[in-house]
């Protein structure tokens, strides 16, 4: 309260003093019989009158934008941030104090002075600000104190609206998975149809016009009694899977408030999208789903890196809710053998722990990613087959990666 008051109080530490003694001197004046304190009193206040004046007369305010660079920060990184704004003064020794307000979730030194009327008419400004909580966030609105070039008098003038920038969780780096390079990761799979061994064994077909010569086979055309050529190899992308958790009843209240509340759910937001950027880079396709089957994100392609960042945006305002489906995950996978399966979730129980094991049989390389869970539900998961780390808010992503990307476990039967 006392800080909002002194920022309304017009006039400055010199302008209070100067009224002060304006004020003093008249009344001085008055009581010693000394006419010359008149014109001193009057002089001060009349000068400390003018700055006023020139302040809300003389002043003119337009209109403020920001670009941000880049467009879309993401926790943890630094984005810079330009403001252009214009205000017109017609005194050269004005002297402008400015600043951007910024929200809960966003740091930086967004502050500075301008000096002179020709530097306020058109002003560009620049400071570095880092996001500290994912989500939508609102920068400003962008406030200006101008003081009167005698530093008598200030005010204080909001400039245009906010504006928004996208917080997106942060994307941490983690190791490559180092075993079954063939089956579970690591390149992208060749499938090439064969009768039998050999180049000269594969199917062939018609050529068409466009075919390269090499890749004529002649026994066939002499075969056919015309021109056919080796069936092109036909390359079969893995495909892989994250699921995130999103049950209301497995985080804390904030995690269902707004992004960027909970820190244990802010640690599997992360989670789910690096390992989304990991599993892209080593050539799997990679989805991204609730633990009901709904979509989380745009499906990312193998190699893409475009796709982790739009990725990244789709989850910038992810929150928890919905059903408790966990226990049904395996179901999604019925009946097919599917690449890796990365579960994030919370407080998984021994119960949990044994719904989940059927899906064991049905993955490549089952990955379960948990918090707040008991060492007995842990156990379980692992002696299932599944490939367990535990998922700290503030732990080291990378090394519980690592720990559940290389122990080895024994798989479930089918």
């Amino acid at each position: 309260m006392l800080a909002a008051a002194r920022s309304a109080w017009p006039l400055t530490l010199r302008g209070t003093g100067a009224v002060g003694l304006g004020a003093a001197a008249l009344v001085s004046a008055q009581s010693f019989g000394v006419p010359e304190l008149v014109y001193v009193g009057v002089l001060l206040l009349v000068i400390v009158l003018f700055g006023w004046v020139s302040l809300w007369f003389v002043h003119r305010y337009g209109d403020v934008s920001r670009s941000f660079s880049p467009d879309v920060a993401a926790v943890g990184h630094e984005s810079t941030v330009t403001v252009h704004a214009t205000a017109r003064s017609g005194l050269s020794g004005a002297v402008a104090r400015w600043s951007d307000e910024l929200p809960p979730g966003v740091e930086g030194d967004a502050a500075g002075l301008v000096v002179g009327a020709a530097a306020l008419e058109r002003m560009r400004l620049t400071y570095r600000l880092r996001a500290t909580r994912r989500g939508v966030r609102e920068i400003g609105p962008f406030v200006v104190i101008v003081t009167d070039p005698f530093g008598l008098t200030r005010r204080r003038h909001r400039i245009g609206g906010t504006e928004a920038v996208t917080v997106t969780p942060a994307v941490i780096a983690l190791p490559p998975l180092s075993e079954y390079p063939g089956e579970a990761g690591g390149s992208l799979h060749t499938a090439t149809h064969q009768l039998g061994e050999g180049t000269d064994n594969l199917i062939p077909r018609s050529y068409a016009p466009g075919d390269s010569m090499r890749r004529i086979n002649w026994r066939a055309s002499a075969h056919h009694d015309e021109l056919m050529v080796r069936q092109e190899e036909q390359e079969s992308t893995p495909e892989a899977t994250v699921v995130l958790d999103r049950s209301e009843q497995r985080w804390a209240p904030a995690a269902a408030a707004e992004p960027g509340a909970d820190p244990a759910f802010e640690a599997a937001v992360t989670a789910a999208v690096s390992a989304v950027a990991r599993l892209a880079r080593e050539g799997y396709d990679v989805s991204v789903i609730d633990t009901d089957g709904t979509p989380l994100g745009a499906p990312v392609p193998a190699g893409d890196s475009l796709a982790v960042e739009q990725l990244s945006l789709d989850l910038a305002t992810v929150i928890a809710g919905g059903e408790d489906h966990l226990a049904a995950v395996p179901k999604l996978f019925a009946g097919t053998v599917a690449g890796p399966v990365v579960v994030v979730t919370s407080r998984v129980g021994t119960v949990d722990a044994s719904a989940l094991a059927p899906l064991v049989a049905h993955s490549a390389l089952p990955i379960l990613l948990a918090a707040d869970s008991t060492d007995a539900a842990l156990e379980r998961a692992g002696s299932a087959g599944w490939r367990v780390a535990v998922l700290l808010p503030h732990g080291d992503l990378a090394d519980a990666w690592r720990t559940a990307s290389e122990r080895g476990t024994t798989r479930a039967a089918v």
